[in-house]
Parts: structure tokens; sequence; C-alpha cells
């Protein structure tokens, strides 16, 4: 990956980090842009790549990871279009080929998940396990599986934060998720906390900080049951702002391990290193841009250490 030089777009419904550079630690240039109507905002986007192209010479490809939800099955119509996103304006966006027809480039498309999935194995908290989740606890709830050094995906991609998980004794609150109400983004997410407890979940204070973590390592171990269940994960990687919440990984570790009540029985599942904090932080998303360029460059040059379909527009 060193030699060649990658564009990166992670975006999200509030702003666009593009960067250029090969890895987390060599990043030549980088911008934040506002998310607004789609044509402006990619047209600004597009524009930096232009820029730094320009000046500094080609691009071997651009790696998007991007909010979603997302049509990623390769030969599909619509592929690397966004599908029914609640983002205003949004719906059926061409994000990838946009981005491809206005630079020239191979461009690879993931979601933002799958994206910081990614950078976390190159880079971050997974690196050398080829079999691993990577969850990230913000405002929602979303995440990525990394399976046999693969991102799971089939008809559609994952979607861990709609998981179903059971209620708590004694909590009435409905949830926020207008799909479902009561799944794992609609309890415990960050903007479920703010609602449930009358405020954002980095002002709570005294008891009701202590009661909020002690139910939010509850919901998430419950969540991470069924994927320590389904995906026979190595380990899971937590982001987001409420996984930074002092106190709550200790929590959810023990949590987990009584949700799990002794099967399968697996040391592993107890040790501090199966869940654990993101290594990137917030350059998770940005840094698995990166590898989805890379991916979309080895095959666009017929290479062959290519680690699974990169799903790439041109």
């Amino acid at each position: 990956m060193n030699a060649r030089r990658f564009g990166s777009i992670e975006s999200g419904g509030s702003k666009f980090v593009c960067l250029i550079g090969s890895a987390p630690d060599r990043i030549e240039s980088r911008t934040r842009i506002p998310t607004g109507e789609p044509g402006p905002t990619l047209d600004r986007v597009t524009g930096f790549f232009r820029a730094a192209i320009a000046d500094e010479g080609p691009l071997d490809a651009v790696g998007i990871a991007s909010f979603g939800p997302l049509e990623l099955r390769p030969g599909h119509p619509d592929h690397g279009r966004l599908a029914a996103t609640p983002k205003p304006g949004w719906a059926g966006v061409d994000v990838a080929g946009t981005v491809a027809k206005a630079l020239g480039v191979p461009v690879a498309i993931d979601t933002d998940v799958n994206g910081a999935a990614l950078g976390e194995g190159e880079w971050g908290a997974a690196r050398g396990l080829s079999t691993y989740v990577y969850l990230t606890v913000g405002t929602g709830i979303g995440g990525g599986a990394v399976v046999g050094g693969q991102v799971l995906r089939g008809l559609v991609h994952t979607e861990i934060g709609h998981l179903l998980v059971g209620r708590l004794p004694g909590d009435d609150f409905p949830g926020v998720c207008p799909f479902h109400g009561d799944c794992l983004e609609g309890l415990a997410g960050g903007d479920a906390m703010a609602r449930r407890w009358g405020a954002p979940a980095e002002t709570l204070t005294g008891e009701t900080l202590h009661t909020a973590l002690s139910w939010e390592a509850e919901y998430l171990a419950r969540g991470l049951r069924n994927i320590v269940y389904t995906l026979a994960p190595e380990r899971i990687v937590i982001g987001g702002g409420i996984s930074d919440l002092p106190g709550l990984l200790p929590l959810v570790r023990r949590a987990l391990g009584d949700t799990l009540a002794g099967y399968p029985g697996l040391p592993e599942h107890g040790r501090d290193d199966f869940v654990v904090r993101a290594g990137l932080g917030q350059l998770a998303g940005a840094a698995g841009g990166l590898v989805l360029a890379a991916r979309a460059a080895r095959e666009a040059a017929g290479e062959d250490d290519v680690r699974g379909p990169a799903a790439v527009a041109r």
C-alpha cells in the first residue's frame, strides 16, 4: 500500500472527511466538508481531489466509507447509490459513480462502519485478526463484520444496530428507532440515552450516570451475545462517542459474561482483549477508505492479493 497514493472519503450525515495519503500516519492533506445538498456537496468533495491532483500528481484510487443504506451488490444497476436513507435529498444519489466520473480513477465504496472495520483491521485494534466485528455506538448504532478477511455482505450489508434485544425489567422507554422502536439502536444508541435520561449521556452525573451506564452495558451485552453466537468473532471493537463514557467497557465485558452464562465456555470471551475500544478513534472510517482504495487499485491492476471484492465503480 505504501508506494501508492490514495484518496479517502468518509461521508456522514453531518460531514464529509476527505484525505489523501497511504496510511493513518502518512496523510498528505485533508479537509472537512459539511453535508448539504448532494450536488454542491459532491462538487466540493471532488474539487478537493481535483485540486490536489493538479498540485501534487495523480491518485491511484479513491475509497469511500459512506453512510447508508447503500446498494453494494456487484453488477447491480444501482451499485454505489444510496438507498432509502433518511438523510433528506440523498436517497438514490450515485455517490461512487459521481466521484469516479469526476476523477477518472477506480473508486471503491462500502458502508462507513465496514470501512471503519477495515481500518481497524489494517492499523487498529483488530490488526492481525481475520474475523472480528466493529461496532460504533454514537447517536445510533451500526456495525461491520469481517469474516475470513472479507467484509460480510450479501443481499444487503449488515445492520447490527437493528438486532432485537430483550428489554430490561422495569424499562418502559419505547425506544427511538423509527422502524423497530426497541431494537439495539432504539434502546442503546446515544439518542436513546439522551431521551431516556433527559440529557446527553456525556453530561449525566451521580446516581443517574451510574444507572445509565449499567443499563447501557446490559443492552450492549445483549447485542454482543447475538454477535458472538452468529459470527464467532475473535474480537469485538467498539468505537463511537458512547464508548468513551468512563467505566462503560468494563461493565459491558462483565455483562457479556453474565449473558453468555458459561456457553460455549471459551475463556477468550472473558478476557479484556475480547471487547476493546477502537484503536484509530475518529480516524477509523477514513482509514477504511484508504484500505478500500488500495483494494480498488490492486483490482484495477489485476493483482492477485485483493482480499475480497472491492466494489469498484469506474
